[in-house]
């Protein structure tokens, strides 16, 4: 079990701010355009202006933390910008690099660049390797590095280190870390177990051709490199940072890029996540919205711990010279700009290997362990066995005499007197409502002895004499002569000696049954006497009990005489036979032929054996009556 832990640099979360930096791509100039010039130019390292749309004789300043110009090469783009937020991650924070900008700007070779002019992306990974092996081995600690691909592609999450992988969730844990369940995560060693694996899956990203870039991204890629550093020695703490590195797909204008078909709903759905991400933006800069829009895109959900959350940011935006690209790149700055302004909160993320508590046994296991006897509930379980049969009318009584109430109320009492976390307040409620139930379960325990008792006294009465029943339900006769007074009384003891015992047999059943004064929950309790199987088929035998046998046979064939040559009218005539069901019975009459017996409609799909005898004693009373 892990637990979170608070930083070691201190309780106060420490806040850094958003770094934007912009690069501005070499100026490409085709034939058959206008030689009009750049539209942005670099002031300095940090600033750059832009002409004003409104106004050509005037331009409009920026002001970032980095200005890359045309001739900035990708070493120094990575020294001045990345390379500072990489050792975070080796003390288990994370860290952010996304690339930002129109279509065509440059922001893919920005990110990976070429086998001369490698990008942030293998350069990054390749300084994260580098520091990690030059990491002291007296230090104490353990590391291991992975690494996860995936993409963005109409707003599905795919893993391109496993392109067969369908669309992914995007989940939060209770700390509010953002993670993919089932993302493919890769442990790589060197350089070369990364190019081994990032190669062939950069090949798996969807790129297309438009009007304005010959190999267009129709996707967001997202490379996120996992470092987790372990200590040797206890308590084990164990810190885990990530490093995202984004390449954000360009916002396009169809009406440029002439796209159609598919590439108009990719284009669709690349301007939906990048304008989210724009109100993502805004919501956190306004400082009032009660609400940031994190979840209305994946993209934005991914970059949540990016953008306002707890890692070290830093966004390249990407920017074209030319005045084609013009208001591209007018709005590329401007979210630019207001980017800058985000405030982060890092962290350490760090937990510890908790001790194991071993769990409690129970008063039972602790008192076996200490007198080696069995525990006391299963002696007196055995014990119960041979005495009494589960048919026996005195079997509740005997369970109910059982001391574990009272066992479980003194431990409860014990444990109030010892318990710290809980009121005690709460305690006391709690023997009260044991005390209750105690009282309770007496009070039926003496009700049940009473009923016993009864049951005894009447046994007893019938077994030692031969008096007049006392329960004398029979009609009284007139007397007409002594010669059938004899007659007469043997004809009236019969019944007379029924009824007695079916009223010894209802009070059987009464103790016998004694979850009908218990347990309320089992329902009201009948007065008739139930048959002495108890099973469901009982309904044939109170037919039986009431019908003649001719009578019976005779139904039972003019029902299986309705099965073989009825038509469908007739079949519906039946009880609890509908319109499909009618058209079953026909169907296998076709292919098997006639009914044998009743019992082969169980054969019938949908008919279990329940619903047949549900089935034959509606009928068997609806056929009798007509």
């Amino acid at each position: 079990m892990a637990q979170r832990v608070a930083p070691s640099d201190g309780g106060n979360k420490k806040t850094t701010r958003v770094r934007v930096a912009v690069r501005l791509r070499p100026f490409v100039a085709k034939e058959d355009e206008k030689d009009e010039g750049p539209c942005v130019r670099g002031l300095d390292a940090q600033n750059l202006e832009i002409v004003n749309w409104r106004n050509a004789t005037e331009s409009v300043k920026y002001h970032f933390d980095a200005f890359h110009g045309e001739q900035t090469t990708q070493q120094e783009v990575f020294l001045s910008s990345v390379k500072p937020i990489l050792p975070h991650t080796l003390k288990g924070q994370n860290a952010s690099v996304f690339a930002f900008g129109p279509t065509g700007a440059g922001k893919t070779h920005t990110m990976l660049g070429s086998s001369e002019q490698p990008g942030v992306i293998p350069r990054a990974v390749r300084e994260i390797l580098k520091l990690v092996s030059a990491k002291n081995e007296d230090e104490g600690w353990d590391y291991s590095i992975g690494m996860s691909y995936l993409e963005i592609y109409n707003e599905k999450v795919l893993d391109l280190l496993s392109p067969t992988s369908q669309d992914l969730p995007i989940r939060e844990d209770k700390d509010k870390n953002i993670f993919i369940p089932g993302l493919t995560h890769t442990t790589i060693s060197s350089f070369s177990d990364f190019d081994k694996h990032f190669v062939p899956a950069s090949l798996n990203r969807t790129t297309a051709s438009t009007k304005l870039n010959q190999r267009s991204s129709r996707s967001h890629a997202v490379l996120l490199i996992k470092v987790v550093r372990t200590q040797r020695a206890l308590p084990h703490r164990q810190q885990t940072g990530k490093l995202y590195l984004v390449d954000l797909a360009g916002s396009e204008d169809n009406r440029r890029t002439g796209n159609q078909g598919i590439r108009l709903k990719e284009s669709g759905a690349i301007n939906l996540s990048l304008f989210t991400l724009s109100k993502v933006v805004d919501s956190l800069n306004s400082g009032t919205a009660i609400r940031i829009p994190y979840r209305d895109s994946k993209l934005t959900r991914l970059l949540q711990d990016s953008l306002g959350g707890s890692a070290h940011s830093v966004m390249i935006t990407n920017i074209a010279p030319e005045y084609k690209y013009y208001f591209d790149t007018f709005s590329a700055l401007n979210f630019a700009a207001k980017s800058k302004q985000i405030v982060n909160k890092p962290f350490t993320r760090e937990t510890v290997a908790m001790p194991v508590l071993p769990v409690k046994r129970a008063r039972e296991d602790r008192e076996t362990a200490a007198s080696g006897a069995e525990p006391q509930k299963k002696r007196q379980k055995e014990e119960r066995k041979p005495e009494h049969d589960d048919s026996s009318p005195l079997a509740e009584f005997h369970s109910l005499s059982d001391p574990s109430v009272m066992d479980r109320l003194i431990a409860l009492e014990k444990l109030m007197m010892s318990c710290q976390d809980k009121s005690r307040q709460d305690m006391l409620k709690d023997v009260a409502q044991s005390r209750k139930e105690i009282q309770e379960l007496k009070a039926k325990q003496k009700e049940l002895e009473s009923k016993t008792l009864l049951f005894n006294r009447l046994a007893g009465e019938k077994s030692s004499t031969k008096q007049e029943p006392v329960f004398n339900t029979a009609p009284l006769h007139r007397i007409q002569s002594t010669a059938s007074k004899s007659n007469k009384r043997q004809a009236v003891v019969q019944p007379l000696h029924v009824s007695q015992l079916q009223d010894l047999q209802q009070i059987a059943v009464l103790v016998k049954k004694p979850s009908v004064c218990v347990k309320k929950k089992d329902g009201k309790h009948s007065d008739q006497f139930e048959p002495p199987d108890g099973k469901e088929n009982r309904m044939d035998w109170e037919l039986e009990s009431q019908l003649d046998t001719s009578v019976l046979e005779q139904s039972r064939k003019k029902i299986l005489q309705i099965l073989n040559a009825g038509s469908l009218k007739e079949l519906k005539g039946l009880q609890q036979i509908g319109d499909k069901k009618a058209k079953l019975i026909l169907g296998w009459r076709e292919v098997h032929g006639q009914f044998t017996e009743l019992e082969d409609l169980v054969k019938v799909e949908g008919m279990s054996a329940k619903r047949f005898s549900s089935f034959m004693k509606a009928n068997i009373l609806s056929v009798m009556g007509k």
